[in-house]
């Protein structure tokens, strides 16, 4: 019944998803915006979305943003990949693995980096804090997260045979984990905010963070399909325009960003504001161009992928860095665009 439920919501997304491609409606200012589909995961890393979406950043950029909520990152590239999104945030490695298969995507910027964890119950985290512990213990993972290939690389590079020695159990969701977790059918598992967070208010600890495996690694890039980058650049531009601006507001009004994110991320706002400024997760539209070819190299170097694809190839800087440059040319005393500006790098 659950897998019947499942594919009926899949086909009614879907089917919303191929009528709002062809629509476009005038704003009530009478300027018609266009329409542009986005896919998203209930995680306070997609705040920036939140806010454009709820601040009327897109609607200034001329975009009609239609969000749509997807369960986890392979789903969502699969919308893509099929044309039924215009764009979408999910993961380092869910696109990487794409572009493996033959799937022209292109990471055109940022979202969130670093910010996920391992998480046991309390009378087993001391031993998952030491990633040589893991060789005979079983996992749980949303398989194409980012954690799930973080945290394989970092058993790589401890010495620890991954696919002999430790048992992985790929499940659907974070919820899924989490509820694995506490019943004791694995020994501990990886999960991305809020249910990190959520994780710990029920009882369990963190072991290990994401950060602490691999510094600074990404997390959500902005994907899409490379044909639609070619042919449709100026709306992308205005996307990260949106975005942009939607990073300002976060750096600085805290409060209404907690207030904007609760719409979407359905749990306590306290959660949320630790989530989001306790300093584990890093938001940002840059598209961080020399972390996503690090994180390729170390899915190559685990054994997640094999590709000598040269990465580089799908990855568009300038998309960012116009946006960027008109934004600072518009408004030249915004002191988080200066920032930006400064920290980029093509």
């Amino acid at each position: 019944m659950k897998t019947l439920y499942r594919r009926t919501v899949v086909v009614a997304v879907m089917l919303a998803l191929s009528i709002s491609l062809s629509w476009t409606y005038a704003s009530a200012a009478g300027k018609e915006l266009k329409k542009f589909n986005v896919g998203y995961l209930a995680s306070t890393g997609h705040t920036m979305y939140f806010i454009a979406k709820e601040k009327g950043y897109f609607e200034q950029e001329g975009l009609d943003v239609q969000l749509f909520l997807f369960t986890n990152s392979g789903e969502g590239l699969n919308a893509i990949s099929a044309g039924k999104l215009d764009a979408g945030s999910f993961g380092t490695a869910p696109p990487l693995v794409f572009i493996t298969k033959g799937v022209d995507v292109t990471i055109f910027g940022g979202q969130m980096s670093e910010g996920h964890g391992i998480v046991a119950k309390p009378e087993k985290v001391d031993q998952f804090r030491d990633l040589k512990n893991y060789a005979g213990k079983t996992i749980a993972t949303v398989r194409l997260s980012t954690g799930d290939v973080v945290f394989r690389g970092g058993l790589h590079h401890a010495g620890v045979d991954w696919k002999k020695n430790v048992t992985i159990k790929e499940l659907d969701s974070p919820g899924a984990v989490l509820e694995a977790i506490k019943k004791g059918s694995v020994d501990a598992g990886i999960l991305w905010p809020p249910f990190l967070t959520l994780a710990e208010q029920q009882g369990l600890k963190v072991a290990r963070r994401s950060g602490d495996v691999q510094p600074n690694h990404t997390c959500c890039r902005q994907s899409a399909l490379t044909s639609r980058l070619k042919t449709n650049e100026a709306d992308y531009i205005k996307f990260m325009r949106a975005l942009i601006k939607a990073h300002a507001f976060y750096k600085t009004n805290q409060d209404e960003t907690v207030d904007i994110a609760s719409k979407y991320v359905k749990i306590d706002k306290a959660i949320l504001k630790k989530d989001l400024y306790s300093g584990n997760l890093y938001i940002s539209p840059d598209p961080e161009k020399a972390g996503v070819v690090s994180f390729w190299q170390n899915m190559n170097d685990a054994g997640y992928i094999s590709s000598k694809e040269k990465i580089e190839s799908h990855i568009n800087t300038e998309i960012f860095r116009k946006a960027l440059d008109q934004l600072i040319k518009e408004y030249p005393n915004e002191k988080d665009y200066k920032a930006l500006k400064a920290s980029f790098k093509a």
